[in-house]
């Protein structure tokens, strides 16, 4: 049974950083894309960046020179790395995985920035 697990949210200041992880287990198709989406307080949602197979990276405009994306070669690991985090960074941050036979998400993980 495939899985898919984020972690790495949590409190940090303004300027801070954190990690955050999205783990794949379980999987017996190869992963064509790994999307971060995030949820504000209001409910919107919004694509923060993708990594596709080939390793290329797309980013919002909003997070561009702050966030990095990286993973392994299978993308059954996938990282979000956000530096100078901004209170409107605040939101459930969530994985998508693109699978050949649909799209797998997990149940996210709060990241809030405040001082």
């Amino acid at each position: 049974q495939v899985q898919l697990e984020e972690s790495g949210g949590g409190l940090v200041q303004p300027g801070g950083s954190l990690r955050l992880s999205c783990v794949v287990s379980g999987i017996m198709f190869s992963i064509k894309s790994v999307g971060w989406f995030r949820q504000f307080p209001d409910n919107q949602r919004e694509l923060v960046a993708i990594i596709g197979s080939g390793g290329g990276v797309i980013y919002d405009d909003s997070v561009k020179g702050r966030f990095a994306v990286s993973g392994d070669n299978a993308l059954t690991t996938v990282y979000l790395q956000m530096n100078s985090l901004k209170p409107e960074d605040t939101a459930k941050y969530f994985c998508n995985v693109e699978l050949p036979t649909g799209r797998l998400e997990g149940q996210g993980t709060q990241v809030t920035v405040s001082s």
